[in-house]
Order: C-alpha cells, then sequence, then structure tokens
C-alpha cells in the first residue's frame, strides 16, 4: 500500500511539474501558418511586402508541410503580399483579411493556386479518431497488464476513455498553433485534466480491484498515454 501511495505522489509531481518547466522554456508561437498536403520538396513562401523578404519557416509532420511566420515578420502595417514558388511556377497571394494575432492558419493547394482560411475538410475527425485509437490501444494493454478481466470493468474503461481521450484531442485540434511544439504544451496541460478525470472516476465505476490498484493503473495509464502522445505528436499531424 506504501508503495503504490509514493507512486501516486511520484506521479502527480511529474504531470504537474512538467507544464510548468515546458511553459518556462516555450517560446512565441507564430502569426501565420500556411498548411499544405505533401508539399512539393521546392515549395517556398517569401513575404515579398517586406523589404527583408523574409521566407517561412517549414516543418513537415507525416504528409503535411507547415510554412510560418512570425510577428517578428508581420511587424509592418499595410497588405501582406507573399510568394509561392515551386519548380518554374510562381504566384503572389494576400490574406482578404487582416492577420488577428496568433495562428491564423489557411490551407494552400499548390496545384490550384488556391489558399483557403482554416483547415482542410474533415482534417480533425480523422487525425482525433487515429489518436484516440491509439491512445486506447496502448492505455487497453496496460488495463490487461493490471489484470482486470470483468467486462463491467472494460466497459468503464472505454466509456470513461472515450470521453476524456475524446474530450482531450478535439482540444488539441482546436487550441491554436499547428506547430507541434505547441501542440506539446497543450498535450501536457490537457493530460493533466485527464488524469484528475480520470483518478477520481475509474475508483468509483471500477469494483474488480482495490481502490489502490486502479488508481496505480491511472498513473501509469496516463504517463504512457502522455509518451506515446508525445510521440504521435512528433510524426503525425495534430
Amino acid at each position: 500500500m506504501k508503495k503504490s501511495l509514493l507512486l501516486i505522489v511520484l506521479g502527480i509531481l511529474v504531470v504537474f511539474v512538467m507544464p510548468m518547466q515546458i511553459w518556462a522554456n516555450s517560446a512565441e508561437p507564430p502569426s501565420l501558418v500556411i498548411l499544405v498536403n505533401d508539399p512539393p520538396e521546392d515549395l517556398s513562401i517569401v513575404l515579398i511586402s517586406d523589404e527583408e523578404m523574409p521566407e517561412a519557416t517549414v516543418r513537415k509532420v507525416a504528409w503535411e508541410g507547415y510554412y510560418a511566420f512570425y510577428s517578428r515578420d508581420l511587424e509592418k502595417e499595410g497588405r501582406y503580399v507573399f510568394q509561392v514558388s515551386t519548380g518554374q511556377d510562381q504566384f503572389e497571394w494576400s490574406p482578404d483579411e487582416a492577420l488577428q494575432g496568433y495562428n491564423n492558419v489557411y490551407t494552400l493547394n499548390v496545384s490550384e493556386q488556391v489558399f483557403t482560411p482554416g483547415l482542410y475538410p474533415l482534417r480533425t475527425a480523422l487525425l482525433v479518431s487515429i489518436r484516440v485509437a491509439l491512445t486506447l490501444l496502448i492505455e487497453g494493454l496496460v488495463f490487461l497488464l493490471f489484470r482486470f478481466r470483468e467486462k463491467r470493468s472494460w466497459m468503464v474503461f472505454l466509456a470513461v476513455n472515450l470521453i476524456t481521450q475524446g474530450v482531450l484531442n478535439i482540444w488539441l485540434s482546436n487550441g491554436g498553433s499547428l506547430m507541434p511544439s505547441y501542440l506539446l504544451i497543450a498535450l501536457v496541460i490537457g493530460e493533466v485534466f485527464v488524469f484528475g478525470a480520470e483518478m477520481i472516476a475509474l475508483p468509483l465505476l471500477i469494483k474488480e480491484h482495490k481502490k489502490s490498484r486502479i488508481l496505480v493503473f491511472a498513473i501509469v495509464a496516463n504517463l504512457a498515454s502522455l509518451v506515446v502522445g508525445g510521440y504521435i505528436i512528433s510524426v503525425l499531424p495534430v
């Protein structure tokens, strides 16, 4: 019992301290992110209305490319004009509306040379489904290792996790920047709330084992989910 309590305390400390450290080291989010599906290797986007002509900072994750401009790139007032170049093709684009602070997102269809505000259709539903399924798989294996066998226990596990992970992943998908480094911050903070919800709900609803075992499971499963979630963010779009 003492070992279980120690694990609980250590788990809580780890989960609550990590967001503070990450927030302390976090940098300014981008003002504008241009999302491109399967971007050409030679694709470049340059702000040509500025004398310094800054080029977008590029980050690629799986099939998506993120072309980011920061507030330092967009200091001047007035109309912003961007030049998109790939191969022998070049075209210019200006946002129809004024950019608002941080995390303005546009999706670029390179072949049609069209910019669309926001994300492409069904992106959120697809990515949330993938992440929830992977998380359920990982936590389900941990649940099995803790020797939960009763049907009621599994029904509670699935119901609680579908709710908490669904809310967490929808929040991640709508909570700000597309850049993975900033999403990791949101993931850690979100996992704190998931951890708290599961620490309360699972011991109340599962009757198969002692509460101490259920609490230890919740800690181990959520730490595993945090690690796996961080890895997923690094290799899959969010």
